[in-house]
């Protein structure tokens, strides 16, 4: 795909003092799905995929790998937490907005990154209204990769929050087909 960025591993770890959705048991069977949009030419191309759904608590152990491939360096991932509901509509239990223009941006502005030491602290990224983070947050280089590490509070919901960390992968050089380009190619 033209304009790949990167490679993006979402890691959903947890969730901490989520709401409670299934009343009689005074707990939830959380899942997150995670979404990511991309402008293309005309129309938005929509990445989604989901975590396993974790049941009976409120404070979930996912350690679940996501992977989805980042075009736009704008497009921010939405996590949704959802309570799964065997005989109903799934609950809702709260949304967070995940901003991966700092990642870029330490991407784009350091073009040496192979060359520093595993470790190595790019930037910190404050709290703030925008963000939702519960606690300050590092970007970090560790071998060909960038991570950060992020606690945040979900929105739209009396209480919860989730804890993450995302990897990028640089790409470079390099044309990676997904689905929507394979059946544009067949529709030619």
């Amino acid at each position: 795909m033209e304009g790949v960025i990167g490679v993006l591993k979402l890691t959903v770890k947890k969730g901490s003092n989520l709401a409670v959705r299934d009343w009689t048991r005074g707990t939830s069977d959380a899942y997150v799905i995670a979404t990511l949009d991309h402008q293309r030419k005309l129309h938005v191309v929509v990445q989604k995929t989901k975590t396993k759904v974790v049941r009976d608590t409120c404070n979930p152990v996912w350690d679940c790998d996501l992977t989805m491939i980042i075009k736009d360096p704008k497009a921010p991932i939405t996590l949704t937490v959802h309570d799964k509901d065997t005989f109903s509509e799934d609950d809702t239990m709260g949304v967070a907005h995940l901003d991966l223009s700092p990642c870029i941006e330490c991407m784009e502005t350091r073009k040496d990154l192979h060359h520093l030491p595993v470790g190595t602290q790019l930037d910190t990224v404050q709290p703030d209204e925008q963000n939702n983070l519960v606690e300050e947050s590092h970007i970090i280089w560790n071998k060909d990769v960038i991570t950060q590490d992020m606690h945040i509070r979900l929105k739209n919901v009396e209480t919860g929050e989730i804890e993450v960390q995302i990897e990028i992968t640089p790409v470079e050089n390099h044309r990676l087909i997904l689905q929507d380009e394979v059946e544009n190619v067949d529709d030619e």
